[in-house]
């Protein structure tokens, strides 16, 4: 099981009231699918493993639902997992190239990882992942536009994204476009409602549209 995930089932057997709390055994497809509506806790955080450790991209609607869940471990583990899925195909070259390129990115070999990238949007052009990786690459490299255009791709290819929703906050903040910066925090905030750090971020850019439009006057 993936470190993260473990580390949040860790916390949550510890929190949850009760000496041992016992995690249902999920065995099938079906079975996580029922899970994940359960009335009980327990339940929920079995479906949201099991999808998170079988799942591929396609499933992320399905997690992304628990991002609003009423018990903050799941909604924790549902993060986890939906980054997980997200990054799965259905293709284990494309898998492994895109693994690759995050690692050339975050070495800071922002070109080898974007022609990397690029590989895996050739092999998989419906995999929102391969556009969304390339995205962060090209603002990282620092080139706005071409950015810009990949997260595009990826909201044609899963609008519920809140990662590439994000990143467009990001671009337009760059662009000192406040405003678009404002929407695109709020449309990831709306989906992934655990990014609370960008609450007080919109507030601060509120603060600098309104200075913006006085300086236009």
């Amino acid at each position: 099981m993936p470190q993260v995930l473990a580390f949040l089932l860790a916390s949550f057997f510890a929190l949850v009231a009760g000496a041992q709390p016992v995690i249902p055994e999920i065995k099938t497809r079906a079975e996580a699918l029922k899970a994940l509506e359960h009335a009980d806790v327990r339940y929920r955080v079995a479906g949201v493993v099991y999808i998170g450790r079988t799942g591929l991209a396609a499933d992320g609607p399905l997690l992304v639902r628990r991002l609003s869940d009423p018990d903050p471990y799941v909604r924790d583990l549902a993060e986890e997992a939906v980054w997980r899925v997200w990054s799965r195909s259905g293709d284990a070259e494309a898998d492994r190239l895109l693994a690759a390129g995050v690692k050339e990115m975050e070495a800071g070999l922002l070109m080898t990882a974007i022609e990397i990238f690029t590989s895996v949007i050739e092999r998989k052009p419906d995999f929102a992942e391969g556009w969304n990786k390339r995205a962060t690459a090209w603002f990282l490299a620092g080139d706005m536009r071409k950015s810009l255009a990949d997260c595009d791709e990826v909201m044609r290819r899963n609008p519920q994204h809140f990662g590439a929703l994000s990143g467009y906050g990001q671009i337009y903040l760059q662009l000192e476009e406040y405003e678009k910066a404002i929407e695109y925090f709020r449309r990831a905030l709306a989906v992934n409602p655990n990014m609370t750090d960008l609450n007080s971020f919109i507030r601060r850019l509120e603060e600098l549209a309104r200075e913006k439009r006085r300086r236009m006057i």
